[in-house]
């Protein structure tokens, strides 16, 4: 069995378990036998409404992959949690591991395979994931989507009246959106989403503004003009050189006067270093 861990949750959203879901309907195609492990029941609902997730198992950390996975299982591992020294032994007793970097210094420790955003000649795998329905043809609707991302604790979206009054925007919710805070949403944006609309609404907007890397990568292989946003405090989950290389034009906080010029600085044209993620060098040790 083939163990993918993506940590997800309220507070972290669900870019992890997008690229995961990508990986796990390549290799499942061959015949590999796969489970998915989440941090939190909403994670494989949301998965299971987007994307067609069949079949997840919850788990509290990364620490506790071996009350599931057993000796002799492989692992893909995508989180930044501190192990705690629990990779040692994960290595020890899974047939395979693979990992994601935390970060451009990182380097295999133990013996696992690393998936790094840029993998050039060292043995490692491509860490920029992306599902083949975006790099297919999409008709485009003349919107600018805004999807800030799966949560918004902080109520980014309310507390910033000058900004959001500033553009048209449609908005696609996120999976984690209360209710009662989609209510409030209604009388901010004239046009709201549904978050298991995702996978459509993101290739078929012609524009797409958003604080999701993975989203931000996603829609420029659609053909989407795309803007990021970097919102203080937080850690993109790809490398903004990535993405500002493919096309995307980032905008650090909420300017007004920066997204405007983005807007009109962003191209549609697909970016070529961009392809589907490519499974053979996992399936040769699988």
């Amino acid at each position: 069995m083939l163990y993918y861990y993506a940590h997800t949750g309220h507070k972290i959203g669900l870019e992890r378990a997008r690229r995961g879901m990508t990986v796990m309907k390549k290799l499942t195609a061959h015949g590999i036998d796969m489970r998915m492990l989440v941090n939190d029941f909403r994670a494989g609902v949301a998965m299971k409404e987007e994307q067609g997730l069949r079949e997840y198992v919850t788990i509290e950390t990364i620490q506790d992959i071996d009350a599931i996975a057993q000796m002799g299982d492989s692992a893909i591992i995508d989180s930044n949690e501190d192990d705690h020294g629990r990779l040692v032994k994960y290595v020890s007793d899974f047939k395979h591991v693979w990992r994601f970097a935390h970060d451009a210094e990182d380097k295999s420790v133990h013996g696992e395979i690393l998936f790094r955003p840029e993998c050039n000649d060292e043995a490692c795998e491509e860490a920029v994931i992306i599902d083949d329905h975006y790099f297919g043809t999409h008709k485009k609707e003349e919107r600018i989507l805004l999807f800030l991302r799966d949560h918004d604790h902080q109520k980014t979206l309310l507390n910033n009246d000058d900004f959001f009054n500033a553009f048209d925007m449609e908005l696609l919710l996120g999976h984690y959106f209360f209710v009662k805070y989609e209510d409030d949403l209604a009388k901010r944006f004239s046009t709201l989403h549904e978050p298991e609309e995702y996978m459509d609404v993101i290739s078929e907007s012609s524009t797409v503004v958003t604080a999701s890397a993975q989203a931000a990568l996603e829609a420029r292989v659609s053909g989407a003009k795309v803007v990021f946003l970097k919102l203080e405090g937080e850690t993109p989950l790809y490398p903004l050189d990535i993405l500002e290389k493919h096309g995307v034009k980032v905008v650090s906080g909420l300017d007004i006067e920066a997204v405007k010029s983005a807007l009109a600085e962003a191209t549609s044209e697909k970016p070529t270093g961009l392809k589907p993620f490519d499974e053979s060098d996992l399936l040769k040790n699988l």
